[in-house]
């Protein structure tokens, strides 16, 4: 689920997500923005397997916890807000 495996390809484990997440937040986003960005970005690339909400939500959790990224006036920021 987190890492791709043999039956998980990068682009729906949770790692590939949110490294595509990390990849859109070029600047402060809206989760609704970046949800938009994120989608687009996927369909240009011609992504075979569309990500649902969920799924973009649980990276967007994931990323939270290992200090990728933070919140902040209601806008995801990247990074650590203590560095």
């Amino acid at each position: 689920m987190i890492l791709p495996g043999k039956h998980l390809p990068v682009g729906r484990s949770l790692i590939g997500v949110g490294g595509e997440i990390l990849a859109q937040l070029g600047q402060p986003r809206e989760v609704s923005e970046l949800w938009e960005r994120f989608r687009a970005a996927r369909v240009v690339r011609e992504e075979d397997e569309p990500v649902p909400f969920d799924w973009f939500v649980l990276a967007l959790t994931f990323l939270y916890p290992v200090r990728a990224v933070h919140m902040a006036d209601d806008i995801i920021v990247t990074g650590d807000p203590g560095l």
